[in-house]
C-alpha cells in the first residue's frame, strides 16, 4: 500500500491514489507529526494540538485522533517509548519540498540542471494556507521563505543556462507569492535584459518601483537602480 500525504495547497490523504477522508483531529495528528522528522513524546503533542483543555481531556483527544488513523494494513504512525511518529514509508510532499529546495541552494553552478519544469512544480504551493494553528503559521513562513530561495536560486541557474522562459516562470512564481520582494523583481529584470527585452525590463522596473512607493513608501534599492542605471532613460 502506498500511502502519500499532502499538505501543501490543502490537506489530502491518499492510499493507493485514493483519497482517504478524516476527521479534522486526525487530520491535524498527522500534519503535526509531519512537520516534525523525529519522534515526539505523547504529552508534547497532546499540549501541542490541544493546548486549552486538560492534560487529560488532551491525552483521550490523541488516542480518539489515533484510533480513527487506523488503516486496513498499513499503520501511518510509529509509537515507542513514550513516543509517536510517523511511519516512514508515508510520502510528504512538503519534506519533498525541502529536500528539493536545498539541493537547487547547495547546488554547484557548474552541475547540470535537472528538468525545470519539474523542480517548477516541485517548489509551488504553500503549506496548509487554510488552517490558523500557531504551529502551522510557524511552518507555512519557513516553507514559504525556503521556497522563495529556491525558485530565486534556480532563476539564476536558468538564466545562467539561457533557458529563459524557465527563467522567467521563475522569477515570476517569487512575485506571485511575494510582490513587494525586490529580489525577485531584479531577477526577472536581469532575464528581461539578458533576453535583449529592453522594454520588458522598463515595465517590470516601473511596476516595481510603483508598488514600492505607494505600498512602502520606499524607493528601489541602490541594487534596483545600478542593473537598471544602463537603460534607464534619462
Amino acid at each position: 500500500m502506498t500511502v502519500r500525504l499532502s499538505m501543501l495547497d490543502s490537506f489530502q490523504l491518499t492510499c493507493d491514489g485514493v483519497d482517504v477522508p478524516l476527521p479534522l483531529s486526525a487530520q491535524r495528528l498527522l500534519a503535526f507529526l509531519a512537520l516534525h522528522p523525529r519522534p515526539l513524546l505523547r504529552g508534547y503533542i497532546a499540549g501541542a494540538l490541544w493546548p486549552n483543555t486538560s492534560e487529560e481531556r488532551a491525552h483521550a483527544s490523541l488516542r480518539s485522533a489515533l484510533w480513527r488513523l487506523r488503516r486496513p494494513g498499513r499503520s501511518l504512525t510509529q509509537a515507542r517509548d513514550g513516543r509517536l511518529g510517523l511511519d516512514a514509508a508515508v510520502a510528504i510532499d512538503v519534506r519533498e519540498l525541502d529536500e528539493l529546495a536545498h539541493r537547487i541552494l547547495e547546488r554547484d553552478g557548474s552541475r547540470a540542471l535537472a528538468d525545470p519544469t519539474s523542480e517548477l512544480i516541485g517548489l509551488s504551493g504553500d503549506l496548509l494556507p487554510d488552517w490558523y494553528d500557531d504551529w502551522v503559521l510557524v511552518e507555512r513562513e519557513h516553507v514559504r521563505q525556503l521556497r522563495l530561495h529556491a525558485l530565486e536560486a534556480l532563476c539564476d541557474r536558468l538564466l545562467e543556462a539561457a533557458s529563459y522562459a524557465e527563467a522567467a516562470e521563475a522569477a515570476l512564481a517569487v512575485i506571485a507569492t511575494d510582490p513587494l520582494r525586490e529580489s525577485a523583481h531584479r531577477a526577472l529584470i536581469r532575464v528581461h535584459l539578458a533576453e535583449g527585452n529592453i522594454g520588458e525590463a522598463l515595465r517590470q522596473y516601473a511596476f516595481f518601483r510603483r508598488l514600492s512607493t505607494q505600498l512602502l513608501g520606499l524607493d528601489p534599492s541602490p541594487e534596483m537602480e545600478q542593473l537598471m542605471g544602463a537603460v534607464t532613460p534619462r
